[in-house]
């Protein structure tokens, strides 16, 4: 037997020892010797349905045990809106384990996006989200700054019982709040923080006479504010209120 024969012969040895492997590591036989036969979900689910993860990855049981493509099931699960992350992994002889950590929503970002605890933007369903829910806007590069405005702005305005549900920061740099009162506050852009601190440190002995609630506060100034009131509503068979629903505001600082 001369070289190019022992080469040949050892070449089909090989390869009648590795068909069978590739075979099935791929599926092409004997998927259903060894079959997927369970799945075992774990991970705190209050968006992402049990349901919605089975159809994500059923189409990979009847490839067999050693067939499936663990990285490709991660993508998969990882793909869906409101996941974080995903671990995929199989236990003989039958099991695909699947792990999923969720995305947590601690806000609204614009119209149509949420952001997540980790300071991600993500899109995913908005349906059944908590009222609580703040609703905040600017740049994506603004991110930390929007959010830090917000946890300011909540604390400096709680003494005087006022909450805001919304920051935005514009294209131009301007910044406002939106309070669950119906209020409106224009910051502005320079030195946001000292307005804002001003302005809460002022704000108690400006309403505490005054029986309207703020419709909107203007701290575009250098020594004081531009407010206006809500109207109040008139019972039957009263006159008229006071129309006159603006006023300034010039605090000490």
């Amino acid at each position: 037997m001369n070289g190019v024969t022992r080469f040949a012969v050892w070449t089909l040895a090989v390869l009648l020892v590795l068909a069978p492997i590739v075979g099935l590591l791929n599926g092409w036989f004997a998927a259903d010797r060894w079959p997927l036969k369970k799945l075992r979900l774990s991970g705190e689910f209050n968006q992402v349905s049990d349901q919605l993860l089975r159809e994500t990855v059923m189409d990979e049981s009847g490839i067999g045990f050693f067939a499936v493509d663990l990285d490709r099931l991660r993508d998969r699960v990882e793909a869906l809106p409101w996941v974080a992350r995903a671990e995929v992994r199989k236990q003989w002889p039958d099991t695909l384990i699947i792990r999923v950590s969720e995305r947590k929503a601690v806000a609204h970002w614009g119209q149509d996006r949420l952001l997540s605890a980790s300071g991600e933007l993500f899109d995913a369903p908005q349906a059944g989200l908590p009222d609580a829910l703040p609703w905040l806007d600017g740049p994506e590069s603004r991110i930390a700054d929007v959010v830090e405005l917000y946890r300011q702005a909540g604390q400096l305005l709680a003494p005087s019982r006022r909450t805001v549900i919304g920051v935005t920061l514009d294209a131009r740099g301007s910044w406002s709040l939106r309070l669950a009162d119906g209020g409106d506050v224009v910051i502005g852009r320079g030195e946001p923080d000292a307005r804002l601190r001003r302005f809460a440190r002022a704000l108690p002995a400006l309403t505490a006479n005054e029986p309207r609630a703020l419709a909107r506060a203007d701290l575009r100034y250098s020594t004081g504010f531009a407010l206006s009131w809500q109207p109040v509503t008139a019972a039957p068979g009263e006159g008229e209120g006071e129309n006159d629903n603006e006023s300034e505001a010039n605090p000490q600082t």
